[in-house]
């Protein structure tokens, strides 16, 4: 493959979405019209982008319905996803499929959702989420400050946090949390960090993570779409998947992090995810002690914690020692 053929093919999820910048939007049709697998990709992106937006408004026939279990009506209804740049678009979708699929709360704000969240503190949590990349982008936070504790590590002014913004929110309506929450998801999505690569590329530390801001803007996708997930189990409909290229950027940034914890004296584990890349984790002056594959998805279910290291499905052969010291310390990742 030609580094112009990985380029397009990581545009195409932005591509389908229509959240390219003009100058990107205009190399993906000459290179479309010469690589089929490329093609194939972007009409499977295209159809679902339809299912999400829903029939069609100009009296044409419409797709025949698809079952409850498999897409609920809400998500194939969205708000259009903003025009950014390819590190923010695994974000704007994750918003507009959540933002999609809340409706389907109505009246039931109140059902379990994950840890001691209902559906109402579900969104407030994800509100106080997406605060501290907001706050470094500049924009103002919507919920009161929470009273300082010296010398508390980031992880207890994190808990204290977003305690303090569910109890703040659990004084309003739900429909007011969303709104705010929306429109702090739209604040970020406007910042020049998500629009264009260049001022997205300095690495900050938020969430005890030292990262690029566009791999922040990535994390704020993860964590969106793992809840909108948590969200539709509870309400009992399935939350289709992020497009293919946007799982990918979500599966690579769980591995560089997932490296960087294991350090570089970890048993050396050779991963691989279903369908595409595959990495040595751990000691690289080492001889290979095991070999792990993951479905993509559930790779990501596991950093995200909706795994346990013993239940999430894999392959694996070698050391089972170093198999599952790797499973370990990614599930050791989730503060979802």
């Amino acid at each position: 493959m030609t580094a112009d053929h990985d380029g397009v093919r990581d545009l195409l999820a932005a591509w389908a979405f229509g959240a390219l910048e003009p100058a990107d939007e205009k190399a993906v049709p000459p290179h479309l019209a010469e690589c089929e697998s490329c093609a194939a990709e972007a009409q499977r992106l295209r159809e679902t982008v339809r299912l999400l937006d829903g029939p069609p408004q100009d009296g044409s026939p419409a797709a025949p319905p698809l079952t409850d279990g498999v897409l609920s009506r809400a998500l194939r209804t969205r708000r259009p996803a903003p025009r950014v740049a390819p590190h923010a678009a695994p974000y704007a979708s994750a918003v507009a499929a959540l933002h999609a699929l809340l409706p389907e709360a109505e009246g039931r704000w109140g059902t379990p959702v994950v840890h001691d969240w209902d559906v109402h503190a579900t969104v407030a949590h994800l509100l106080a989420a997406d605060e501290p990349l907001a706050g470094l982008l500049g924009i103002e936070a919507r919920v009161p400050a929470t009273p300082a504790e010296e010398g508390a590590s980031w992880e207890d002014a994190w808990n204290r946090r977003t305690a303090a913004v569910i109890a703040h929110e659990h004084r309003r309506t739900p429909a007011e949390t969303v709104a705010d929450w929306a429109a702090q998801a739209d604040a970020l999505l406007a910042t020049p960090e998500a629009r264009d690569p260049e001022p997205a590329a300095p690495a900050v530390t938020l969430m005890g993570m030292r990262l690029p801001v566009a791999d922040h803007f990535l994390v704020r996708a993860f964590e969106a779409w793992i809840h909108t997930d948590d969200i539709g189990r509870a309400l009992g409909l399935s939350v289709p998947p992020p497009p293919e290229a946007h799982l990918w950027q979500l599966v690579r940034l769980a591995v560089r992090v997932l490296g960087l914890a294991l350090g570089p004296t970890a048993p050396p584990v050779l991963f691989s995810v279903t369908g595409g890349e595959e990495w040595v984790l751990g000691s690289e002056d080492e001889p290979v002690a095991a070999e792990l594959a993951l479905d993509p998805v559930d790779f990501c279910l596991l950093v995200g914690g909706r795994y346990a290291p013993d239940e999430v499905p894999r392959g694996a052969n070698g050391d089972e020692g170093a198999v599952r010291n790797v499973l370990e310390r990614a599930a050791s990742l989730a503060w979802l």
